[in-house]
């Protein structure tokens, strides 16, 4: 039987099969970005020939496919969502314009207001009015919902947000609303904010729910034509989507909650990473997943990642639990260009799949990082995916002799220039995840993946004063593989407001046993019958801050009769950590309880330690540049025997993965094949 990952970027699909013995076989294809799902049939077709079944063989023996997909982040980043309509208690409706009164740039006097996802006549105000404490003041006016919706109606939406003042107290009048709404717009897309982000803060709110509109239907639509084509081929049981948070749910829950997906690719390579530490024992990592459109850079620490609830995306707020990530503009894909001062920048435009760098052959014509390894010797031409794509090293040399000529260079500068430039850009990534976050990163091991990041991450790591850099042998697949170490998760959240010294120990019991209960019925909704945890942690502040900090709450004996206080002293320790300074004397306030009900699936099999075998050497040598041109080894990746040392320069490849050893550079090999770099 095997489990199946597969994860969708911007230039690659990657699908990875673990049998029970925890063998690992993988395939790559093309995304296909008009229909995510042809590429992924496609890759699947690939990886049916790699295990050397038939595509219909090898789904009828799956016991499960878990899926990371990048529709509704494109559909949030190139503005090709849902027409949606907002419905709102009335005289609220300009919220999401007026925003938190702030600017991203507060001291650029014309920076434009950004745009928003719903027009201005398309957020529509409802007489209706529900007090903070749950008391009604205002009944819901029917007379006024209908005109509302006729107004969506005649402007043909296709996806409603809505969210009234204090849903977060109580959500009746909501879900009023939307029955009227589906009653009147049969297969419009309704959420409702009591049902995605149920707390307080109101710009949090509407603005995740009308993210969530706006991505659901595309959402919606592809996973629904994915099911169907996978049911077609064969394939009997159960599709996963990997969430932001780093959990996965079932594609009717994943619809349901779609701004929930909004970082579901990258979700997995951090999933892989957690799993990485546990496998290497070193609990402390950077994962560094750079693609062919963009580089992932996150924590992990003590062999957890770093969970955030304040998240932007394409300049929309969404409030609702995700891992840390911070994404950069900076892949194998990305596009050189000289302003006209004569500047050489590169990103964050990308070539994408479509037509790719200009060494792809297919009508590219600007030089990528891509092309500039290729002309740096870096990559194999004629060894690109195993063999299976031929890169066309005149085309390369042609787009940076382009680039070249702007600059007035030669063409080794140039190709220099954007290799350093995408270095120094992606070291800024992990300054901004670490340093600025109060983290020293020198103590951190770099784990590399992606297609594209061995070839660059050792002198990322330079540039950091990083000593330890680690390449695991499926690093272009690892995020299809880490979807694998994913657990189902629903994370559920409560407004509870009051200073910790004044509630009631017996209330916070019940706020936080009610939403455990809720959670553990979505699991059994979701035909759920394996072992279930649940982890605890609440959003807290001193009474005149207006940010919370996310406290865990994991430790706390819940039955201690000074439960108050417990939790004002977790918040206390938890502010002195990221912020060297905790106020004791201060009144410790509550704002949200929040819990993560986790159902385990079936863990991931350890993969096998590589055969004892004897040190293998170099299969052939070939000229790079670094610095100047130099005759260096390069050895298969494949090949390689447990504790081998490898010192650069060298050149390690494999099918999908080439890792840059420069001078001062030593690999070791380690039992399971994977590369353990001491960065010169």
């Amino acid at each position: 039987m095997y489990a199946i990952g597969i994860d969708v970027g911007g230039t690659f699909t990657d699908l990875v099969a673990v049998d029970a013995a925890g063998r690992v076989t993988l395939a790559k294809s093309s995304s296909t970005p008009g229909d995510q799902s042809v590429g992924v049939m496609e890759g699947l077709e690939r990886l049916a020939e790699a295990l050397g079944t038939t595509r219909a063989a090898m789904l009828a023996g799956t016991r499960r496919i878990v899926h990371g997909t990048t529709v509704a982040t494109n559909a949030l980043l190139e503005r090709k969502g849902a027409k949606v309509g907002l419905l709102t208690t009335e005289g609220h409706r300009d919220i999401i314009e007026m925003r938190e009164g702030l600017k991203d740039d507060r001291y650029n006097l014309r920076q434009a207001p950004p745009e928003q996802l719903v027009p201005r006549h398309l957020r529509l105000g409802v007489r209706e009015r529900i007090r903070p404490d749950g008391r009604i003041e205002v009944p819901l006016d029917r007379g006024s919902l209908d005109q509302a919706i006729a107004v969506l109606v005649g402007e043909g939406v296709e996806s409603v947000a809505i969210c009234t003042l204090h849903a977060w107290r109580d959500g009746r009048h909501e879900r009023a609303m939307a029955q009227a709404v589906r009653a009147a717009m049969p297969g419009a897309y309704v959420c409702l904010s009591s049902e995605v982000l149920p707390q307080i803060k109101e710009y949090d709110r509407v603005c995740t729910t009308v993210v969530n509109a706006y991505v659901g239907p595309a959402l919606q639509r592809y996973l629904t034509r994915l099911e169907g084509r996978l049911r077609e081929a064969g394939y009997p049981g159960p599709v996963l989507i990997i969430q932001s948070h780093g959990g996965v749910a079932t594609i009717a829950d994943a619809v349901a909650l779609s701004a929930g997906a909004v970082l579901s690719g990258p979700a997995g390579g951090v999933a892989g990473s957690c799993h990485a530490a546990t496998l290497m024992g070193h609990g402390d990592l950077i994962p560094f997943d750079m693609g062919g459109t963009s580089t992932d850079i996150s924590l992990v620490v003590g062999g957890a990642a770093a969970i955030a609830s304040d998240r932007r995306l394409a300049g929309q707020r969404v409030a609702l639990q995700s891992l840390d990530i911070a994404s950069i503009g900076a892949g194998g894909g990305s596009i050189a260009r000289v302003d006209a001062g004569g500047v050489l920048h590169v990103g964050p435009e990308s070539a994408g799949a479509q037509p790719g760098p200009a060494c792809y052959g297919r009508g590219g014509t600007e030089a990528t990082v891509t092309d500039s390894n290729l002309v740096l010797g870096f990559l194999d031409p004629d060894n690109f995916l195993g063999g299976r794509a031929k890169l066309d090293r005149a085309a390369a040399e042609a787009a940076v002799d382009r680039v070249a000529a702007k600059l007035g260079v030669d063409r080794m500068a140039a190709a220099e220039g954007i290799h350093r430039i995408i270095n120094t850009r992606m070291a800024e990534g992990i300054r901004l995840v670490s340093v600025r976050r109060g983290v020293d990163p020198r103590r951190f091991a770099i784990l590399s993946f992606g297609g594209a990041a061995a070839l660059h991450v050792t002198d990322v790591a330079r540039q950091l004063d990083l000593k330890r850099v680690i390449v695991p042998r499926l690093a272009a697949v690892l995020s299809a593989w880490g979807m694998l170490a994913s657990d189902i998760r629903y994370e559920i959240a409560r407004t509870h407001i009051g200073d910790a010294s004044r509630l009631e120990a017996d209330a916070l019991r019940g706020v936080w046993a009610e939403m455990e209960a809720e959670g553990r019925a979505k699991l059994a909704a979701a035909e759920f019958d394996g072992p279930v945890r649940s982890q605890r942690s609440a959003d807290m502040r001193y009474g005149e801050q207006i940010f919370e900090v996310a406290v865990p709450l994991d430790g706390i004996d819940f039955a201690r009769p000074d439960l108050t206080a417990a939790l004002a002293e977790a918040f206390h320790r938890r502010h002195e950590e990221l912020y060297t300074y905790a106020m004791p004397d201060q009144e410790a306030v509550l704002v949200n309880a929040r819990v993560a009900v986790v159902g385990g699936l079936p863990a991931l099999p350890q993969e096998p330690d590589v055969p004892t075998r004897d040190a293998a050497g170099p299969r052939a040598m070939r000229m790079v540049h670094l610095g100047l041109w130099r005759e260096v080894g390069v050895y298969d990746l494949e090949a390689l025997a447990p504790g081998q040392v490898i010192e650069g320069p060298a050149v390690v490849e494999s099918a999908t993965t080439t890792v840059m050893l420069r001078p001062g550079d030593v690999a070791t090999v380690t039992a399971f094949g994977w590369l353990d770099i001491a960065v010169g």
